[in-house]
This record gives structure tokens, C-alpha cells and sequence, in this order.
């Protein structure tokens, strides 16, 4: 199943400057083969169900081992089952009644 999914991943216990880690969780994406879209509040994501979810684990296992003892989670996601739908086509629909 195809997921779309805005993700913010916060490490808690390690100052103010956080965007070290963010860049650590972008790079887990990548390779995760996602296409992750950075914004200024977290990532978009979209992709299979498990290659998504398992790409957020391992964003937490990476932030761990920069160091820091907790990490906090926010996910917002949508699925579809009339039709494939991306995050692209999301945004197209709204800029489109402009």
C-alpha cells in the first residue's frame, strides 16, 4: 500500500542547533530509496507502506546514535485505495484552483 506521509522527527537532550540530525534523517531516506521533500517543519515522504516505516526506524536508530536519549515523532499520513496518488498531484489539485 502507498503511503503519503509528513514527518517531523525531533531529538530531545541535545541543545537548540537540531539540524544536524535532520540532515542525518534526510540522508536515511535517500537511501532508502524515498524522495524525500524537506520543509521547514519536517519531510514529506511518499512510498510503500513498509519502506516508509522502516526508513523512520532507522531515522530513529540514527539519532540515537548521534547521541541523543529521546526522540520525539510527529506523522501525519494518508492512503488511497481508488486511485495512486502523490504528493506532487496533491499539491497540482490546490495550485491549480488558484
Amino acid at each position: 500500500m502507498k503511503v503519503l506521509m509528513d514527518v517531523s522527527i525531533v531529538p530531545i537532550g541535545v541543545g537548540v542547533s537540531l539540524s544536524a540530525y535532520v540532515a542525518a534523517c534526510e540522508r536515511v531516506l535517500r537511501e532508502a530509496g524515498l524522495s524525500p521533500q524537506l520543509h521547514a517543519f519536517g519531510t514529506n515522504v511518499e512510498g510503500e507502506w513498509d519502506t516508509v516505516f522502516a526508513a523512520v526506524k532507522r531515522c530513529h536508530e540514527a539519532v540515537h546514535a548521534m547521541g541523543a536519549p529521546r526522540v520525539s515523532t510527529t506523522i501525519r499520513l494518508g492512503t488511497r485505495a481508488d486511485r495512486d496518488q502523490s504528493l506532487d498531484d496533491k499539491v497540482r489539485s490546490v495550485e491549480e484552483k488558484l
